[in-house]
């Protein structure tokens, strides 16, 4: 008699993953917010699906239309309207496309689009019209990214985006920092995501064992764009990545209705120290075709800025940038 071979169950993570919300209906009736179906676009859900974690919703205030973290991620009508100068790509990626997946813009440092795939979608994602079924580094193996990275030596630093990398499979992504170990010249691998705050579950013991193994230095930016976005399952997730020797940071954007004033971008900035991260970042919003409804003048911006200075120590006030499609490094805002 043959018996069936047993399968490894899926990690705990991927099963949360399966069970997101992508229903827009469904989640007001989870909130209790029957009031906003009015303002529920599907146009927009139909473009750029609704998917979030229950765990994330479950940090969500009921019976709260301007919740910061459901403003983060319902698909609404304003995303309908079309605005001069929101484009389709509004960071430049296509033309600094160095070869499948890989997008080269800045001196000693390569970004990987390792995957289309995030745990949730926020609908102000510069990358939410991304060719991601044509350009995705892992669709190959990562051979033609590693073959780009291994013929540049003035590489030092290798940047995992997406999509989210951290919603590859953790033998998949062992797969890329082996074969990447094998070039010298690549000194730092950073990890940009927001599943360990979106799905802190993620962080588990077969990725923190791949992550300790790792020989370059590693560091982790998060994306957190309000306090309420992190509770002590976020906290446990970081002290478990800061247990690996990862650097952790995080950038945010800024977002009208969301964190554009001085007290939510404090507080955001202490509640993330607390939590064993560093502010990086603060993003003013790329202007993506469907996103207008979240942006905040660069003056306002500034004076948050300013205010934020006046109340916190300087390791806590994040930098005001802008991406600018063809400039060779962030822009200061």
């Amino acid at each position: 008699m043959i018996t069936a071979q047993a399968h490894p169950a899926q990690p705990r993570w991927q099963q949360l993953w399966r069970d997101a919300v992508r229903d827009p209906h469904e989640l007001l009736r989870m909130l209790d917010l029957p009031e906003l179906a009015t303002k529920l676009s599907a146009a927009a859900a139909g473009q750029f699906p609704l998917r979030v974690p229950r765990g994330f919703v479950a940090r969500m205030r009921r019976g709260d239309p301007h919740d910061p973290l459901l403003r983060q991620i319902l698909p609404v009508i304003d995303e309908e309207r079309v605005v001069p100068g929101f484009g389709l790509d509004a960071v430049g990626d296509a033309a600094a496309r160095g070869a499948t997946g890989v997008i080269h813009k800045y001196t000693g440092r390569a970004l990987l689009v390792a995957t289309g795939s995030c745990a949730v979608h926020c609908r102000y994602c510069f990358r939410r019209h991304f060719p991601y079924a044509e350009e995705t580094a892992a669709a190959s193996r990562w051979a033609e990214a590693l073959d780009y990275l291994r013929a540049d030596s003035s590489i030092e630093e290798v940047l995992l985006s997406g999509g989210d990398p951290l919603s590859l499979s953790t033998p998949k992504l062992a797969e890329f920092t082996d074969a990447l170990a094998q070039i010298a010249h690549v000194r730092t691998l950073r990890i940009h995501t927001r599943l360990p705050v979106v799905l802190p579950e993620r962080v588990d013991t077969e990725l923190t064992d791949c992550l300790r193994r790792l020989r370059q230095n590693v560091v982790v930016v998060i994306h957190a764009n309000h306090a309420n976005d992190i509770d002590a399952s976020v906290d446990e997730a970081m002290a478990r990545l800061r247990a690996t020797g990862a650097t952790l940071l995080n950038q945010s954007v800024l977002l009208r209705g969301v964190n554009d004033g001085a007290d939510a971008l404090t507080a955001l900035s202490r509640r993330l120290f607390d939590a064993g991260v560093l502010p990086y970042y603060l993003h003013q919003l790329d202007r993506v075709a469907g996103t207008a409804h979240f942006e905040v003048g660069d003056e306002t911006a500034r004076a948050l800025i300013v205010t934020m200075r006046e109340r916190l120590p300087g390791y806590l006030v994040p930098r005001l940038v802008r991406e600018n499609p063809g400039e060779h490094s962030k822009a200061p805002v």
